[in-house]
Order: structure tokens, then sequence, then C-alpha cells
């Protein structure tokens, strides 16, 4: 937040005026202030000088010749400007003086007219947003010509960008940090004393107030609602000073009448909304939540679509504000209004900041209001509007009406000698309260070893011991307490089972020469398209980000496989020509019902091998494939003991006949295939390229490998060939005969495959090695052979084909 040191130093009155003090109090106590900037700092030797004459240039139909008194004598200066008059007061920069720009003034001629240096407008002063109106910019007549510019547009300030915390909503406005920094330092406040000048300004009871139907608070979103009312409205700029003082402030001059409500919420953190009254479609008002479906055209000229979670202000069923958000084009003040209506009011900060994020509508109220406002600044605002409003004969106020939902109440927290010194090494507890008494918090209860205070109802963000103990310690100083060691802890700290199965994944991974990459989680719906992901997949399934950085990210990834293709492609097309490998641990996404906000997430880790743009190599046995991927798909899953099944399966991107499904305990927990080559050529990706993807989950609910002593029996093996279609997988083989085997047999091992020459045309044959062992006796030859032809009977009843 930005905050003019001026504006400041008016409401708090400061033993001694020192900025840097003040600064680092601020810093020292939360509140970091990480910039301090002068305005406009090269502009210098401006001065205030006064129109005496205007003339046409003798030779140039375009210019004008203009008489200056500028205090100090008479000057010449020659503009193209239009917009000016006798008796006009205008920022001038003589010869020598320098403008926002740096651009140091000298005499010039136009056309045999000498230029004594220049008048300036806004944009030349450094400040463009300030100019009301195309040409030099005109100060106040009253002004006196020869007076320096700067401390008359109140540049002669510092502006401090002050980092507020989320929690600390009240820090948002100029008064809110007068009572921080007054607490803090131990000096007085001004205090805020409601003007009543609305009220004596116009007649009792207005027809404004007469006409007006009433409010009617149908949500709870809405705890307090108040308009005030003003006729006589004359639309027009706002004083150029409080024109630089919002500019400064990050904020648009607009007119007189937005002008002095961005002033009082930058002033007290209450967002203010005004309406031109005649526009509202019903002289009532009613705070309710959105139809849905229901749209309005919101100030910035865009339609938004709203639903039941959105507040809206309605009037005679139409939306005309979204509330705490920003106001409809409906019933915007234009240059034709005459009658206003000011909103003030209090509204949830959960719903605003919803609304406000999910339309991707930031606003300096929405901001403020997320964090929480002060209710008890809602009727205070729209008198200091009022008093703005009055003091620049821009309308007379009428009165003002409110409703309220019900009525707040206060909040109590005790804080105990006990605790205060457990946290803080601190006893004194006089200290403690009168450190509190001047943040705003009462003191309602007080005894020797305890005290109760009420809450001041700008803090929101205390309700409880410890918030009062941090209170206390900010303020009091960390750099007073006394210096300890930690407490020696029971057992030392320890990393998570995931955190553990992540390290050694990518140790192992890295060991297999495997780079890591880091890749984003938002991808573009693009991709889905580049990927042949069909509309039904599961992969389709994605989570649509409601407020994206751009198209290109505004989707959550459902696998690891589009952004290390993403990565792999931009390499390649970067210049790297080396082979690729890289794997990524990450989450995916995907919409679920019944899960927290409808997304579920699991954590995966996937590779993409790619033989690079130079893909010459010495030996054949250098150039990566199907089956050395898998490879090291097992090393991975081997090393935390998780044994994998490869079936042949279809990827949407896969190769077919070069895609697999890897099953553990016959769940599919992943894929491995090689990419289309079509998708490739389209990625620019030199052939072939492989991808591979597993559920880490399963490997870190995992036990991992567990030692054991070794078996003193010896094993006897025996080998068994099988007859198969060629579509048939081994796997499921291998499986059949595990299924089938006796009790002793401790592995299966395939260790030939034959086709060709005295096999049946379509056929295979498999053959595997059964080692058989106990664990208690040593087994003879006749049990292992009557074992044996067990297992070949149960391959032959199941259909098999033994040779």
């Amino acid at each position: 937040m930005k905050i003019c040191w001026s504006w400041l130093k008016e409401e708090v009155n400061f033993k001694i005026d020192n900025m840097e003090h003040v600064v680092e109090r601020l810093t020292e106590t939360g509140s970091e202030v990480e910039s301090i900037e002068k305005p406009v700092p090269l502009l210098k030797g401006v001065v205030t000088a006064k129109v005496k004459s205007i003339k046409g240039h003798p030779d140039n139909p375009n210019l004008l010749v203009v008489k200056l008194d500028t205090g100090k004598g008479e000057a010449t200066c020659v503009t193209a400007a239009k917009n000016l008059r006798a008796e006009d007061v205008v920022p001038y920069a003589p010869p020598g003086a320098t403008v926002a720009d740096g651009t140091v003034m000298a005499a010039r001629e136009f056309d045999g007219i000498v230029s004594e240096g220049m008048m300036l407008s806004a944009d030349e002063i450094g400040l463009p947003d300030i100019a009301d109106e195309f040409g030099i910019l005109r100060l106040s007549e009253s002004e006196k010509p020869g007076k320096d510019i700067r401390p008359i547009l109140g540049l002669d300030d510092y502006v401090l960008d002050i980092s507020i915390t989320p929690n600390r909503g009240d820090l948002l406005s100029v008064r809110g940090l007068a009572q921080e920094v007054a607490a803090i330092l131990d000096v007085s406040i001004n205090e805020l004393r409601p003007n009543k000048g609305f009220s004596d300004s116009g007649p009792s009871t207005s027809d404004m107030e007469k006409e007006f139907k009433g409010i009617t608070l149908q949500d709870e979103g809405c705890s307090l609602y108040a308009l005030g009312f003003a006729d006589n409205v004359k639309i027009g700029p706002s004083p150029v000073k409080e024109r630089v003082r919002l500019s400064l402030l990050g904020m648009r001059p607009i007119n007189n009448i937005v002008d002095a409500t961005n002033l009082v919420m930058l002033y007290l953190g209450q967002p203010l909304h005004a309406f031109d009254y005649d526009l509202l479609p019903e002289k009532e008002i009613t705070v309710r939540s959105a139809r849905e479906g229901e749209k309005i055209v919101t100030l910035d000229g865009k339609e938004r679509s709203l639903i039941p979670d959105d507040l809206v202000i309605a009037s005679g069923g139409i939306p005309v504000a979204l509330a705490g958000v920003m106001g409809g084009e409906n019933t915007e003040i234009n240059d034709s209004t005459k009658r206003i209506a000011l909103e003030s009011a209090n509204f949830d900060s959960v719903r605003v900041s919803k609304t406000y994020r999910r339309l991707g509508l930031p606003s300096e109220a929405a901001y403020r209001f997320a964090r929480k406002v002060d209710p008890a600044k809602v009727t205070i605002a729209l008198s200091k509007t009022f008093e703005y409003l009055v003091k620049w004969k821009a309308a007379r106020p009428l009165g003002q009406v409110m409703e309220r939902s019900g009525e707040e109440q206060p909040r109590y927290v005790e804080l105990t000698r006990k605790n205060l010194k457990k946290v803080l090494l601190l006893e004194d507890m006089d200290l403690a309260s009168t450190i509190l008494r001047r943040l705003g918090f009462i003191e309602t209860t007080k005894e020797e070893d305890r005290r109760v205070f009420q809450v001041p109802s700008f803090r929101a963000d205390v309700s409880i011991e410890e918030d009062l103990i941090e209170e206390v310690g900010r303020v009091w100083g960390y750099d007073k307490m006394e210096s300890r060691l930690p407490a020696v802890t029971r057992k030392p700290g320890d990393i998570t089972k995931r955190m553990r199965t992540e390290r050694q994944l990518r140790n192992i991974a890295m060991g297999r020469g495997y780079a890591e990459a880091i890749t984003y989680s938002f991808i573009s719906p693009d991709l889905l398209k580049t990927l042949r992901i069909p509309e039904d997949s599961p992969l389709a399934n994605c989570v649509t980000l409601s407020n994206p950085l751009s198209k290109e990210q505004s989707i959550m990834r459902t696998s690891l496989a589009f952004g290390l293709l993403k990565a792999a492609a931009a390499n390649i097309r970067n210049g790297w020509r080396s082979p690729i490998r890289m794997f990524e641990i990450g989450k995916v996404f995907s919409l679920e019902d019944g899960t927290e906000l409808g997304v579920k997430e699991n954590l995966h880790i996937g590779g993409i091998v790619c033989l690079g743009k130079d893909s010459r190599f010495v030996w054949k046995e250098q150039v990566d494939d199907f089956f050395s991927v898998k490879a090291d798909i097992m090393a991975l899953t081997e090393a935390k003991g998780v044994l994998l099944e490869f079936v042949k399966g279809e990827y949407p991107f896969g190769h077919k006949g070069q895609s697999a499904h890897i099953l553990n305990n016959g769940k599919v927990i992943g894929y491995l295939c090689r990419l289309k080559p079509k998708i490739a050529e389209e990625l620019s990706l030199p052939q072939p390229v492989l991808l591979f993807e597993l559920d880490l989950e399963v490997l870190e609910r995992s036990k991992g490998v567990s030692f054991g002593k070794t078996n003193k029996y010896p094993a006897v093996y025996r080998d068994i060939s099988i007859l198969i279609d060629k579509g048939m997988p081994v796997e499921k083989v291998k499986v059949d005969v595990k299924d089938l085997a006796s009790q002793y047999v401790r592995s299966v091992r395939l260790f030939d495959v034959y086709e060709g020459k005295g096999l049946p045309e379509g056929k295979r044959s498999v053959a595997f090695t059964l080692e058989y062992r106990s664990e208690e006796v040593t087994l003879r030859d006749e049990e292992v052979d009557k074992a044996h032809m067990g297992l070949r009977e149960a391959l032959q009843q199941k259909g098999y084909v033994l040779r």
C-alpha cells in the first residue's frame, strides 16, 4: 500500500519529525516499508505564473503568444494550447528549469518570436493522470505568481510503499497506519470526529429521502448498509492538489464525486460507491445473492455472468453493482448527474474475495473488503465524503438511511502472566496493558495475573490470547527478549515417507542418466488436440482455471507427458543435439465428484527419452529403445520392492504395438509407450520418442525391500517350453505358470523365445526355468519331478500346448 508522508503527519502528532525512524519501527513491527520515493524527482525550478494576455502569433495561426506575470517580472511564452484565458494561473518552467523527463528549459524562437521557457501540461510535470482537459494545466486562481510549484501540488513529499500482511486489513488506510504508528511510537493521534455537514446543509427531510422506499438486506453477506443522499450535484474535476495525491497513491482521478469516495477510502479504509440516483431502476436498494446466469455490465464496460455465490446490489430487481467489487454501468456517475446516492456498507470478506477472483476483477474496494473492513467506519465514511463535496461545492448533502442485519457482538480476549512469560519471558502485566491500550484494546478486567481486553472492531485478526501476546511482543520489541537455547527435542526430526520415496527415486533416475525437469502444472487446451486426446478419455477430464494467466496456462495437467514433451521440444528447438533423458516428479489433477473442491490430485513420476538431433553412436547398444526404458522403470520400482507386469495396451498418443499398461497386483498404475510418429513430427522431435508414467503413491505405500537370512537348502531347477500364439503376451503365460505351480516354486524366469522353422504358422515357443526350493528340507528329485509333472498337466488342462 502507498501512503504520502505528509498525509500521515496530518494525523499523527510526532514529537520528532523523523521519517527514517518511523520507517524502521514500522518494518520492525511487521509492516515492511519496501520503498521510499520522492515524487517527480527531476522536476525543479518550476514556478506559478499568471496569464496577463493571450494573442495570436503574427506569422503562425496555430500558435499563441502568452504574456505571463512570473512574480519577478514579465515573460513571453509561445504555445499551441487553446485552453487558456486571461488571469489563469499555470505552471511555468523558465529557462534553466528542469521538467519531469529531465529536459532543461531554454529560450527558443518560434517563427520570429522568442519563447522564454514553457508553460507545462500535466504530462510535462510528470503526472499525466491529473489532467482534466487537453492543454496546459491550470491551477487555482488564488495562487500567487512566482511560487515554487512543488509544495503547491503536494510534490514536496515522500511516498512510502508498505507491504501489508493479509491479516492486517486495518492498515490499508491512512487512518489505520496512523493508529499503528502512534501506538508504536507512543505518541498521540488526532481525534476522528464524524462531520455533521451532510445533515446541516440541507432540509431536515428531503424529497429524496421521502421518495426513497428503503433498503432490504436479503443476504447475510451484508451486515450493514447505508446510503447518503445529495442533490445540486455539479460534476467537474476535483482540486488539483487532491488529484495529485490520488495519482501519487496509484489511483486515477475521474471526477469530484468519484475522487471524494476514493480519497475517503484511502483515508479510512472504507470503500464507497456513488450511484446516479435518477438512473436507479426503482427508488429502493436490495442486497441479495445473484441468480444463476444473471448478468451485469460493470464500470469497465464488460458483461459479467453471475452465480448464486456472488453478492449483488439490486434496484427494482436489476443488478446495479457487484457488492464490494465494482459498480454497474447502468447507474454510473456522468456529466448529466444531478442527484447521487452514496453507498457505504460492510460486506462478507469471503464472498467478495471469491467473486473478484472468479471474475478476474480486482479493485481497490475488493482488495480491502477481502481483508475485512471495520463496520464502525460505515457512517463516518459517508460524513467524510460529504465533507469533501461541500468543501468543493460539488453537491448538497441531504441525509442518510441505514439498514443493519444484526448487531456485532463485542469480542473479549484474556491475557495471563503465565503465558506472557512463557512466550516473551516478560512478566510486566502493566507494560502489556499499556501497549495494548495504545493499540486500541480496552481493558475490561484487571487482576494481578490476568487481564481481559475488548478487541476493537478494526482488529478482525485478534481472537485468542496468542494474538495479544504477539501484539505486545512486536511493539515492545523482540530484540529485548533474553536469548535462550531451544529446548532439547525428544527425538531428531525426520522427513516424511513421501519425501524419502521421492529422494530415492530421484537418485536412481539420475544414476541411470536422467535429468530432472520441473514443468508447469498449467497447460494449454491445444496440447490435448496435439496428443490426440479424445473427449471421453480420462486424460481430457481437466480442471479449468477460472482466472488463468493466459490461454496457454488455462487448464491443469492430467498427465506429466504434456510438460515433458513441451520441455523436450523446447530443448531441441534451442539447439540441443544430444540424446534427451528427462524425468519429473509432480502432481496431476482431474475432476472428481465427492472430493474437496471437486478436484483429485495424484503424485506421479514420469519420463521422456528421445535420441536427439545427433543420433550417431559407436555401439548400437547405446541407443535407447522400448526395452531399455522398460529396464529403467523396473529399476525405479524394484528399489521400492514393487513388482510390475507389462501388458500390451493402447494410449491416445502411443504408437500401436509399442504401448504397454504397467500393472501392479493386477491394477494399472502407469504406462510405457512410444510416441506416435505423426505427433513427434508435429512437435519437431527426433524419433523414436519414448514416454512413461507411474503412480508414485503406489511406490510410496510399498514397504520396500526387506533383508532376510539366506536359505541353506539348495534349489532344483526344471525347464518348461510352451507353444503359444504370437499375439499372446508372454507376461500372461508367466502369470499362469506362477498360479498353477506348486508351493515350492520360488521364481519363474523367461530364458528363450523362438519363432520360425519347425513351428506352425502364427505360433512361437517360449521357455521358462523354474526354481524349486524348500525352506525346511532338501527337495528330492522325485518330489520335484512330481510337482513339475503336475504343473505340465495343469497347463495342458488350461489349453496350453507343451513342447
